[in-house]
Parts: C-alpha cells; sequence; structure tokens
C-alpha cells in the first residue's frame, strides 16, 4: 500500500504528537484536592467568600486519601456526598484559579471542603430536598453535570464549582462523577466506565425526582455526554424517560460520540423529545484527534451543522469563539459561552416547548456564535 507525502507527514505529526503526551502523562499522580484549604490571612475575606454546596452522585469506589475521597477505580455500589467549593474574591469568569503547588489559599484560589459523604439515599435526599428548600420556589431547581474523559472528582467538582459561578446558576447543582482514569491515555478504560455508569446515572435521576425539585436541566461534556445520550436512550426504551415531565434542558456541550451512533440514539426520540442544545466547535482540538482514532468518522462535537439540525436538535456553533488551549472546554471557558448557557437555564419552560432557539437569540447578538435549527422530517 502507497501513501501521499502528506499523509505520510500527518501519520508522523500525530505519532510525535502522542509521543509527546505519553511522555507527559506518564505516572501522573492524581493531585486531591479535597478538604484542603490554607487558614484565611484576612478574616473580613474570610466571612464574605461566595461558597457553592456541591451534591455528588457517582460510580466511583471510596478512596482511602481522603483528599481524593472517590478513586478511579469503578465500583459497583453508587457514592452520594456534598461538598462545599468556594470562589476566590478575584476570580475571573473562565478560569479555576488554582495554586501551583501546596494548600489552595481560599483569598486566590479555588477549595473544595466540607467533604460529607451519605451513608444512604435516604440521607442523601433528605440533603438535597433541605438545599432546596433555602431557595424561592422558582429557583428550586437542579443541574446535573456529567463531566467528561480525562477527569479526576476533584477536578470535576472544581469546574461545576467554576460553571457555577460564572453562569449565576441559582438552582442546586449536583455532579455526576463516573470512575474516569484520570489519565490520558486510558481512554477505552473511560469509554466503558461511562457505559457502566449508565444504572446510576438513571438511579440519581429517580433520587432526585423524589424531592420538589421544580425542574431539572442536564448538562454533559466530551465523552460523558456518551453517558447521558445512552441513559436517555435507555430510559426512553424502558418508558421512564422524563416521566415526572421536569426536565427542562439537556445540553450537550463538545460532545465525543461517533456520529452515526448519535443518529441510531436518537431513533426512539419523538420530534418534541429531540429539544436538545448541541455545542459544536470546528476548532475542537481534543474532538479532531478523537475522529483521527475513529478512522475519519466525525464526533458529534465538529459534525456538520446542517446534517445534526435535521435530526430535530438546535446546534450551537462556537467555531467563532476564541479560548485558549485544546478548544475542547469552550462550555466553561469562555466567559460569554458560559453566560449564554445560564441564560438559557435561567428560561422557564419544559422540554417540547418549542421555545428554541428564539430564547438564545438576543443574547447572541453581539457574539460571533450561530444557531441551527430544523423540524425533524416526518
Amino acid at each position: 500500500m502507497f501513501f501521499s507525502a502528506d499523509c505520510m507527514k500527518f501519520k508522523a505529526s500525530v505519532l510525535l504528537l502522542v509521543t509527546s503526551l505519553a511522555i507527559a502523562g506518564c505516572g501522573r499522580a492524581e493531585r486531591g484536592m479535597i478538604g484542603l484549604a490554607a487558614e484565611p490571612q484576612n478574616s473580613d475575606v474570610a466571612s464574605n467568600l461566595k461558597e457553592h454546596q456541591i451534591f455528588v452522585i457517582t460510580s466511583r469506589a471510596p478512596d482511602a486519601d481522603p483528599t481524593i475521597l472517590f478513586s478511579r477505580v469503578r465500583s459497583p455500589e453508587m457514592g452520594l456526598a456534598k461538598l462545599s467549593v468556594s470562589v476566590p474574591p478575584d476570580h475571573r469568569p473562565g478560569e479555576i484559579e488554582l495554586p501551583r503547588s501546596g494548600l489552595p489559599d481560599p483569598e486566590r484560589h479555588f477549595t473544595v471542603t466540607e467533604p460529607n459523604v451519605f451513608a444512604s439515599e435516604g440521607n442523601f435526599t433528605s440533603a438535597l430536598q433541605a438545599e432546596l428548600n433555602k431557595r424561592t420556589a422558582k429557583d428550586r431547581n437542579v443541574l446535573i453535570f456529567v463531566h467528561g474523559f480525562n477527569t479526576t472528582l476533584s477536578e470535576a467538582v472544581l469546574r461545576l464549582g467554576q460553571f457555577v459561578e460564572d453562569s449565576n446558576y441559582t438552582g442546586v447543582p449536583v455532579l455526576f462523577s463516573w470512575a474516569s482514569s484520570g489519565r490520558l491515555f486510558d481512554y477505552v478504560y473511560d469509554m466503558n466506565s461511562v457505559l457502566i455508569a449508565r444504572d446510576n446515572l438513571l438511579r440519581g435521576a429517580d433520587l432526585i425526582a423524589e424531592t420538589n425539585v421544580k425542574s431539572v436541566d442536564l448538562l454533559s461534556h466530551s465523552i460523558g455526554n456518551l453517558l447521558a445520550v445512552e441513559a436517555m436512550r435507555q430510559a426512553k426504551i424502558s418508558g421512564t424517560f422524563n416521566r415526572s415531565g421536569r426536565l427542562r434542558n439537556v445540553i450537550l456541550a463538545a460532545p465525543d460520540i461517533d456520529a452515526d451512533l448519535f443518529k441510531q440514539q436518537l431513533t426512539p426520540f419523538a420530534s418534541n423529545e429531540r429539544k436538545f442544545y448541541i455545542l459544536i466547535s470546528r476548532d475542537d482540538n481534543a474532538l479532531a484527534f478523537s475522529r483521527f482514532l475513529a478512522r475519519g468518522v466525525p464526533r458529534v462535537g465538529n459534525d456538520d451543522v446542517e446534517d445534526l439540525a435535521r435530526l430535530g436538535v438546535t446546534v450551537i456553533d462556537l467555531s467563532e469563539i476564541h479560548v485558549n488551549g485544546s478548544n475542547h472546554t469552550k462550555f466553561a471557558d469562555s466567559p460569554e459561552v458560559v453566560q449564554l448557557i445560564g441564560k438559557r437555564l435561567s428560561v422557564d419552560g419544559r422540554m417540547g416547548a418549542r421555545n428554541s432557539p428564539g430564547s438564545f437569540v438576543p443574547s447572541l447578538l453581539l457574539l460571533p456564535i450561530t444557531v441551527t435549527s430544523a423540524t425533524l422530517a416526518q
């Protein structure tokens, strides 16, 4: 078999990239951040720190290290917890301020403190209900966040804390943390961990539904979208999808899902149940590499806009939004995009109300973002 010079150069570039990443990622020790914080020096700052209470549902096994809390190992039992994330006074939207080493200083860094592992589902539900009761009736909402590939529990908690802060979300955030290895070259392990976690995600949703929550929003990222969509498909086939009628928004950020698989996943859903928001970007380097590994099959997060819209979903193209890094986490790294999602989450309504994409339009007037939606062909 003969290859063109351009093809050979591309393969050599990919090999060099993989080798470099392997060297950088070899032996990476997990950095636990839970329960670690230096004592604030300024009492006035300490008393005015903004804090977010984050609930955790996880398919990870408990870890003996309390700063890690739940490990990269899969567990047959579902873990339930609650944590407090504090935000430094000089926080810049789109960033997670952390120390390079040593203890995080609450005056300058995000901190994760007050870990509380629940002994039972009933204790978790009661605590979640108590947190909802602290809010006015209109704000008794829950945001479920499903993180992506190569993410530890500490990283996922910090990311959700930053997103809640920057989006001005007023409901209760719930992290669903599947057993990601947190290692760059454990992609296959992570993909299988995603599939193993489907039942736990659905059980976690049932626990949330046992409260008086007004509505539930779902935000997932990267390969976490595979888990979210697979779980929803499983629920749809079993006749339990959104049976409470409280599912409000489904936002899939940079989905690392095979485009052909996604079409199949949507098959059981009626047109008014496909009101998902898909955040895509043509310059997503992580998905470009994933596409290469998939022998050129597009990932949903960098697929053709019109092809996706014909499935009945709403496509939000972030290609002209520029951030540093791989462009894979624009949903949280870009202050404009975070605030855009926050505005969407503040709009009341139920899935299938067909208020999309119009509810996004006023927020898009000054942003280089395009929204595309098409009626599903009958």
